[in-house]
């Protein structure tokens, strides 16, 4: 090639099974002579997509935005009731007439009439009820709004999302070169770009990848190139790659999936994904990804062949939902239970049924009455049905010191490892789970390690120093009073200097809050709250009037306040612990 050289990264079409495979291809490119056989240029064109529905905003704004399912719907809550865009919850992806011609007059009045192609799309979900428009400004000509930086975000994506439907199609030039050996005619290898000849709607609304891989393929750019040009390699690798588990669901991605499966309702899809992360049946998160070694081949320009074994770190997740120990049982049982409700389909064909009773064709009585006489039947089949085997439960081993059962299961407050059984002379012990750890995957010694606690660390100021784990986590005791243990400070390695540093650390946070206090009344303390100082006096708190500064109080000026709020019956809340029911 003449002028300055240039890189292009090529990519071959059949890939090596065996790693024996890629070294014979490898040695065979050692003294390939490389040129390019074929240049194909064929236009092509993107349409844009529809208006927005509850489900496509929800995705929509989960991706460009960071916003969850529930967020979205609150902000646009807000900007329906402000009058500034229409219903959010719909399944339409129709526009009025009187929008579509509204977007007429914003694009050819700000870009032009080249930008203009109207149209209407029609929708492909599964039992779409279409009662509403699609989600739109109310005015089109407003292409921006106040409020919140959250509203003016959700607002201008909602924006160019319904004009950009209105626009005309982006035009494209796709090149495709294919680049042959002169000693093997099977193996090419290929390179795609794109150049953009007219915008179009992307010059409201540009595309937006899950993929960034993807995305660098469609906006590659290629230097001039013809056919039969000879070209020269820099380097060839051949990196060993590991099928990957199939990705968790976001938030937006299962919105997506209950929208394919015809499950619920634009208006129901925020509240059942919150609903099963309140009820802990599963939980939003991260996970670190598992490192491996891989495989790494390359055959550099002066045909040298290295063969190496590197390190990555491949199946991390974030922001996805994973099931809990809780959720995994429930749906177990469901399954087992009830498969015909579990059943996708299920939900699916309720709905249909109530389009039936909504156009009169059936008798809502009649269709209860038939579901709720198999539903009762099952219910009752199943509670008589007695089974030994506990909700959840694995048996882990056998404690080493005395020769007892480890198991875990779902007790009454989640999981729960178990020493023993019932039927055993003493009773069983039990232990919360560790964080992190789960019902499939806890091993024998991981259960073990959480009976090692509570445990003593030694004496401070007279009194024991324990180390234990509670219902919130990890704590250190120390004077019947209790200071929580750090997330990244492990219970069975803790020393007793760390516990003492943290038992001060609490007690010089716990001055900070008393303002003032009164030995002659030990019960009585004014003390610094979260919405400011108050009186505590045996166990209730009072407020101090606005007039009085709290440090100058006197005994009696306190006691006065005290009998006045009582008389008046303004006593705030006493703290009241209900015991959880059986």
């Amino acid at each position: 090639a003449k002028g300055e050289p240039f890189e292009i990264k090529a990519e071959l079409t059949k890939r090596p099974k065996t790693k024996k495979e890629a070294e014979a291809f490898l040695e065979n490119c050692r003294t390939a002579n490389f040129s390019i056989e074929n240049i194909t240029i064929r236009p092509a064109k993107k349409t844009p997509a529809a208006p927005f529905t509850t489900s496509t905003l929800q995705q929509e704004s989960a991706r460009r935005l960071g916003y969850t399912v529930s967020q979205t719907m609150m902000i646009a809550q807000r900007l329906y009731e402000s009058g500034k865009i229409t219903y959010m919850r719909t399944d339409s992806v129709n526009l009025s007439n009187y929008a579509v011609e509204s977007c007429k007059k914003v694009i050819t009045s700000t870009m032009g009439k080249q930008y203009l192609k109207t149209r209407q799309f029609t929708t492909k979900t599964k039992g779409a009820q279409e009662a509403h428009e699609a989600i739109r400004p109310t005015y089109m000509e407003k292409q921006s709004t106040e409020g919140t930086v959250q509203e003016q975000k959700l607002y201008d994506l909602i924006w160019k999302r319904a004009v950009a439907s209105q626009m005309a199609e982006a035009e494209l030039e796709k090149t495709t070169v294919v680049i042959g050996m002169d000693n093997d005619t099977e193996n090419k290898f290929t390179l795609t770009g794109e150049v953009v000849k007219f915008d179009g709607f992307l010059h409201v609304y540009k595309e937006f990848y899950d993929d960034e891989q993807e995305q660098e393929n469609e906006s590659r750019l290629l230097p001039p190139l013809k056919e039969g040009q000879i070209l020269e390699h820099e380097k060839i690798t051949a990196i060993e790659r590991f099928t990957q588990h199939p990705a968790r669901y976001t938030e937006a991605g299962l919105v997506r999936k209950l929208e394919e499966l015809g499950i619920g309702r634009p208006s129901t899809y925020a509240p059942t994904i919150s609903t099963v992360q309140q009820r802990e049946y599963v939980e939003k998160g991260d996970r670190e990804g598992k490192e491996h070694t891989y495989k790494f081949l390359v055959l550099t320009k002066n045909g040298t062949i290295t063969d190496t074994i590197q390190t990555e770190k491949t199946g991390s997740e974030k922001a996805k939902l994973f099931p809990t120990d809780i959720g995994i049982v429930v749906n177990d049982f469901l399954t087992a239970y009830f498969p015909n409700i579990l059943d996708y389909n299920f939900t699916a064909d309720v709905e249909k049924e109530f389009d039936d009773v909504a156009g009169g064709e059936k008798q809502w009585t009649t269709l209860m009455r038939d579901f709720y006489a198999s539903f009762h039947l099952s219910v009752e089949s199943i509670l008589a049905t007695k089974s030994e085997h506990k909700v959840g439960e694995r048996i882990l081993g056998i404690e080493p010191k005395t020769g007892k059962s480890v198991s875990v299961k779902i007790g009454r407050f989640g999981p729960v490892i178990q020493i023993g059984t019932a039927d055993d002379e003493e009773k069983p012990r039990f232990s919360q789970f560790k964080k992190g750890l789960s019902l499939e995957t806890i091993t024998l010694e991981e259960a073990l390690d959480a009976f090692k606690l509570p445990r003593t660390l030694g004496d401070f100021e007279d009194k024991t120093v324990i180390v234990g784990i509670g219902p919130f986590g990890p704590y250190v005791k120390h004077n019947s009073k209790y200071v929580s243990v750090p997330k990244d400070t492990d219970p069975l390695v803790i020393s007793l200097e760390e516990a003492v540093n943290l038992i001060n650390n609490k007690r010089e946070v716990e001055k900070q809050k008393l303002i003032k206090n009164f030995p002659e009344e030990p019960e009585l303390e004014v003390r610094n709250g979260k919405y400011g100082p108050y009186i505590a006096y045996k166990g209730t708190n009072y407020k101090i009037p606005k007039n009085l500064i709290p440090k100058e109080l006197e005994l009696s000026t306190i006691m006065e306040i005290i009998h006045q709020q009582n008389e008046k019956g303004t006593t705030p809340r006493r703290k009241k612990y209900a015991a959880k029911k059986k």
